[in-house]
């Protein structure tokens, strides 16, 4: 992790927390999720969540919306700067991946762990592609 945050953070100004923001929020359909889900997904109190929010807001990447229906819940939403960084942050995140891991590793080893990925919980949203030199993560 040590490596991923270094790389993200001077080739993008990005956490590893920032960047695994971007990419909960890219995976649902309208690019939101709410606060609370979030700092669950990202294992953070809700006053972390906050804190990291209010960093990726004042940079453009996030937003947050009100919710109409209930006015103690609040939104978090990726912004169209968010995807952009978020795809290029995608192609460093990939290759720190294929340094760590791919280089030690044969094609068909690869083929055999991403089968393995696949089939644990959360695997679904595994993008094989990263492994093997795709540039977007987020699909």
């Amino acid at each position: 992790m040590r490596a991923v945050e270094a790389r993200l953070r001077a080739e993008h100004g990005l956490s590893a927390n920032d960047f695994e923001t971007l990419l909960h929020l890219s995976r649902d359909a309208q690019g939101e999720m709410r606060r609370i889900d979030l700092a669950a997904r990202l294992r953070l109190t809700p006053s972390g969540v906050t804190r990291l929010l209010d960093g990726l807001e004042e940079a453009g990447l996030t937003g947050r919306r009100n919710c109409p229906a209930d006015a103690r819940v609040t939104y978090s939403v990726l912004t169209s700067s968010g995807r952009e960084m978020l795809q290029r942050a995608s192609c460093t995140h990939a290759a720190v991946c294929e340094e760590l891991i791919g280089s030690h590793l044969s094609p068909a080893e690869l083929d055999d762990l991403l089968g393995l990925l696949a089939r644990l919980p959360g695997g679904d949203e595994f993008d094989a592609g990263c492994c093997h030199g795709g540039a977007d993560t987020t699909t």
